[in-house]
């Protein structure tokens, strides 16, 4: 994928919404990457007994999904040069897995460092998941 020109991207410009689905198994892969071996995170009777209402998913893969989205919109994940969020609520996956919707806006542009300032939304289930969720970009 060809990297995001400067001169071809404008404040106020949006992406998305890109759907990306994560299913239990996505969810053992992660914890195995990452070592994150919570059961909250892989044992629904587990989560269950500690009153969640399902196995959730980890927040930095959250994140990292949508950090996927943003790589895919800039052209190449060397060009985000920062990446921030908030935690504001859980991504439930149920047995049958669950979506993510994720979009952007183009906040503002630095036409002398040629970069820009992009918001994330991200939801599951219409709730969002992550709050704050900006990133800086290198445009070419």
């Amino acid at each position: 994928m060809a990297v995001r020109s400067f001169d071809d991207v404008a404040a106020g410009e949006t992406f998305g919404p890109t759907t990306v689905h994560v299913g239990r198994d996505t969810l053992v892969a992660y914890a195995n990457a990452s070592g994150d071996q919570n059961p909250i995170h892989q044992d629904e009777e587990f989560a269950r007994s500690v009153g969640l209402p399902d196995v959730i998913a980890h927040g930095m893969w959250t994140m990292g999904a949508a950090g996927a989205v943003l790589e895919e919109w800039v052209g190449d994940g060397g060009r985000v040069l920062e990446f921030g969020t908030r935690f504001t609520s859980m991504v439930v996956v149920p047995r049958d897995g669950a979506d993510l919707e994720v979009s952007g806006t183009v906040k503002s542009l630095d036409e002398q460092a040629r970069r820009a300032t992009v918001e994330l939304t991200v939801t599951a289930d219409g709730t969002k998941a992550l709050g704050r969720c900006l990133a800086v970009v290198a445009l070419a």
